[in-house]
């Protein structure tokens, strides 16, 4: 008999652009199968995506829950999904566990508030930490910088987002 894969985790992914064309990205908390290694810590903010919600009210919602953040303008969304699968995982069962992976559309927003309002330490009820700290940065840096399983997406991103990025 042939087994069926699991699925891939309809997902958004957040390119938060500031005013000189960096983007946020955070250090990425362990969470299930998404292993995170000191040397490829850094990521953007992503998450899971409702039954029937937006693309940008689904990256407006997840960036707000993971940092705070709800002062943005959107710049574009990507019109097509880019999956990616997990690496291999032995650890106790987690909500993703029930995936092979995630299947994104990503969006570009611009931030256009205060600093003084990012607050990773403080999710709204229900939500969980997802960084420990955050920079604003070249957004052609982040493949490298990001777990190995999700640099294809990343250099999607680098090459649909670019326009809008500084260097």
């Amino acid at each position: 008999m042939t087994e069926t894969p699991l699925p891939y985790r309809p997902n958004v992914g957040i390119a938060l652009f500031n005013a000189a064309g960096l983007v946020f990205a955070g250090t990425a908390v362990n969470a299930g199968p998404e292993v995170v290694t000191a040397d490829h810590a850094w990521q953007m903010p992503q998450g899971g995506i409702d039954p029937d919600e937006d693309i940008a009210a689904a990256a407006r919602r997840e960036l707000w829950e993971e940092t705070g953040i709800a002062d943005v303008s959107v710049l574009a969304i990507t019109p097509d999904w880019w999956p990616y699968e997990f690496p291999p995982y032995g650890g106790r069962p987690h909500k993703l566990s029930a995936f092979r992976g995630q299947t994104q559309r990503w969006a570009a927003l611009r931030f256009e508030g205060d600093e003084a309002a990012i607050d990773l330490a403080n999710p709204p009820p229900g939500c969980v930490v997802e960084f420990t700290s955050w920079a604003w940065v070249p957004l052609a840096s982040l493949p490298d910088r990001v777990m190995p399983h999700k640099r294809a997406n990343y250099l999607k991103v680098v090459e649909a987002f670019g326009r809008f990025s500084a260097g």
